[in-house]
């Protein structure tokens, strides 16, 4: 299993709180706009990775994820499963301790990639669903 529930605690308990998350922008539309928020209120770091390198929730944006000037822990991701693929190869070359890709995005082929290379992983799931569940 993918997504099995150990892996999902330990991402969002152990591995760190600097969270990237990339398609984050300043549409309050978005479902990355809410998750940020949830996330943010249960005490990560929020990183909007964007082209448009917005502000978002009062963090700074970047262009992308190696225009980060610090370390991520997770690299959270909001793209269409045809575009995660490259995305987590690229936290992987960034130094990231784990992927999370959101409900409906999936990539067999980056999944067994990103573990390969020793990153916890999850798919189509949601950060904000799974905190509340941990209470």
């Amino acid at each position: 299993m993918h997504s099995d529930t150990e892996t999902v605690r330990r991402i969002l308990t152990e591995l760190g709180d600097t969270w990237a998350i990339v398609g984050l922008s300043a549409d309050e539309r978005r479902a990355a706009h809410g998750v940020a928020g949830v996330l943010q209120r249960h005490g990560k770091r929020i990183v909007p990775v964007h082209p448009r390198a917005e502000t978002v929730h009062g963090e700074q944006g970047y262009p992308s994820l190696d225009a980060i000037p610090f370390d991520v822990d997770v690299v959270d991701v909001f793209v269409r499963s045809e575009l995660a693929g490259a995305v987590a190869d690229e936290a992987v070359a960034k130094g990231a301790r784990a992927v999370w890709f959101q409900l409906g995005v999936t990539d067999e082929a980056a999944y067994e990639r990103t573990r390969a290379a020793g990153l916890e992983m999850v798919m189509d799931r949601c950060p904000a669903i799974e905190l509340r569940a941990l209470r």
